[in-house]
């Protein structure tokens, strides 16, 4: 939803071309079920829509390639929306679509969303969101009820996960501390650079002093209060500038310090004459960083020590012998025992008031060969939140395959609603298992 109420396709639509409908004089619902979004529903099923234009997230079929065809019912009202509070902005990024001198903000029209209008349209469709992005173009906190906006939405509806990106400019001392009380899950700080100097050179007339004491002051409040949310993200997009030892050093320094929960870089080709050229796509200098990389997982963290790391010692049989495999009868329960060790720097969460980022213990089937048969085959509760360092015992049951044969089980940690522990390179321990 855009900033004016109109309803486009999603976030690759900076200027409003792909619009589905307005919901200033139409609901959600009518939106989502009408003429134009069920039109381009069944044109991508037949392989394209003329309706996406030059949008950059839709990819060619290859030759011969067949269309997916996805069921034309959608359910009544969508399950993720991102809410656009303003595309007006407090600084100005080096070349980007959405600084103000692009004139984006003439493509809305209305400078401000609606609060009345926002929170109607929070009251019909939020029983049926499971995320909300409360952010898109422009700096959020800009608008003077967005604190006010988190708020409504986490206490009418505390199931939805709230997630926000933020330049961190824009929000007083006491908004900041506010907004860790409003119960939203999820914060990223965009900060690109560890000095004032390389900073501003992408961020233009950004303050990085006052973004960074904006970060420190949302992860005092959430230590202070004890707090399990909101989950602090620093991305920090790398430049020519801001690429050496020295400056993500300090960057790592400065994460540490302030007690931020991830700290992630991401890589970018633009602007043309900025980005880079230290870590470019095939570079051993990306590789040795690759799992500290923004879109390479959601688990992977550039702080030292806190990316996620586990052994998995599986005890059936005992004793444990390299190479001997798991046995049972088909459609038969198996109970496996194993015992985990935290081998990273940060807490394994069992319990937490949030349903994301609980760890447990998984074990994916596979075939003989190692291809992933069913990656969500079991799980089992870890007993207690596992410190730094902690072992402890997790037994797992395993339903056997009706179909007897030889087998794999694939046995890695997961924290819940976010990635498997292997994504980030964490070792995962594979046992053959024969079904009779």
């Amino acid at each position: 939803m855009l900033c004016d109420g109109r309803i486009v396709c999603g976030c690759a639509d900076p200027y409003g071309h792909r619009v589905l409908g307005d919901v200033r004089s139409a609901s959600v619902r009518d939106v989502w079920s009408g003429s134009t979004i069920s039109t381009l529903r069944e044109d991508l099923n037949a392989g394209g829509s003329q309706f996406c234009g030059d949008c950059p997230l839709k990819l060619p079929l290859k030759k011969d390639e067949v269309p997916v065809v996805r069921s034309l019912d959608a359910g009544p009202l969508p399950s993720r929306m991102y809410i656009e509070c303003t595309a007006a902005c407090n600084i100005s990024c080096n070349q980007a679509c959405c600084a103000p001198e692009t004139g984006i903000t003439r493509t809305r029209q209305a400078g401000m969303l609606d609060f009345d209008l926002f929170r109607r349209v929070i009251d019909e469709a939020g029983a049926s969101l499971v995320r909300i992005d409360f952010f898109n173009y422009g700096e959020a906190f800009l608008h003077k009820r967005a604190v006010e906006m988190c708020e409504y939405i986490k206490s009418r509806f505390p199931q939805v996960y709230l997630y926000t990106s933020t330049n961190g400019l824009a929000l007083t001392d006491a908004q900041a501390r506010r907004l860790v009380h409003s119960g939203i899950d999820e914060v990223t700080f965009s900060i690109d650079g560890a000095t004032p100097e390389s900073y501003v050179k992408y961020r233009q007339r950004g303050r990085f002093d006052i973004a960074i004491a904006t970060l420190r002051a949302m992860a005092d409040e959430k230590r202070r209060s004890g707090r399990d949310v909101p989950f602090l993200n620093w991305r920090y997009i790398l430049f020519k500038w801001n690429d050496s030892d020295a400056e993500m050093a300090r960057a790592r320094e400065l994460a540490t310090d302030i007690g931020v929960d991830r700290l992630c870089w991401e890589i970018t080709d633009h602007p043309e004459d900025a980005y880079s050229r230290r870590f470019v796509p095939g570079s051993a200098e990306l590789d040795s960083i690759r799992h500290e990389i923004w879109d390479d997982n959601n688990l992977g963290n550039a702080i030292p020590g806190a990316m996620p790391r586990a052994r998995i010692d599986v005890r059936t049989p005992w004793p444990a012998v390299p190479g001997m495999p798991l046995r049972a009868r088909a459609g038969r329960p198996l109970q496996v025992h194993t015992r985990v060790r935290n081998l990273s720097t940060r807490a394994f969460p069992a319990q937490a008031t949030y349903g994301r980022r609980l760890v447990r213990l998984g074990a994916q089937l596979c075939a003989a060969d190692g291809t992933i048969l069913d990656r969500d085959y079991a799980r089992a509760w870890l007993p207690q939140t596992l410190g730094p360092g902690d072992r402890a015992d997790v037994p797992i049951e395993i339903a056997a395959p009706e179909q007897p044969g030889r087998y794999a089980l694939k046995f890695d940690l997961v924290s819940e609603g976010i990635d498997w522990f292997e994504r980030c390179g964490s070792t995962t321990t594979v046992k053959p298992f024969w079904v009779r």
